[in-house]
């Protein structure tokens, strides 16, 4: 019997809506989600620093959390987590520290990318889970939508008196 690849664009997609919403939020706008082995989503999060007060609410962290309660544990080795932007050195750590079985992200992140583009922390001597890695799952769609936010946003600062 075939084994089934698993529909990364199709979990990216709703990444890209859980983004788009924080962007709507005034948040920098990215989307996680956390899927079982099974397919089933487990958890979603999107990106809340503004609107909780609090610097440690990026998408992949509350996604994290979330998923933790769902299953009733924090190691997610059956877990595959989509993120609409590479992941930062604070959320690589968390999502080593989870065991996540697979990470799948769409854009990199030329400032803080900890997975491959600036660091590459899966793969350092301190990491004690090694991590797979899909990058660059309809990355132009994700870096896109980050470029418009960002262009908007500059656009409104610059509008207030």
């Amino acid at each position: 019997m075939p084994t089934q690849l698993p529909d990364h664009e199709l979990w990216m997609r709703q990444a890209i809506e859980l983004a788009a919403t924080a962007g709507r939020a005034e948040e920098v706008p990215v989307g996680a989600l956390i899927v079982n082995a099974a397919g089933r989503i487990l958890a979603t999060g999107e990106n809340r620093r503004e609107r909780d007060h609090d610097p440690t609410a990026h998408a992949e962290i509350l996604a994290l959390r979330a998923a933790g309660q769902a299953l009733g544990t924090w190691y997610l080795t059956n877990c595959t987590l989509y993120v609409t932007l590479e992941p930062c050195p604070m959320c690589t750590g968390a999502i080593l520290q989870a065991r996540i079985g697979v990470l799948v992200y769409g854009a990199p992140d030329p400032k803080a990318g900890a997975i491959q583009t600036v660091l590459n922390l899966p793969h350092s001597p301190a990491a004690f889970h090694r991590l797979a890695v899909v990058g660059g799952v309809l990355e132009t769609d994700c870096r896109h939508q980050l470029q418009d936010w960002f262009r908007q946003h500059r656009q409104r600062q610059r509008a207030k008196p």
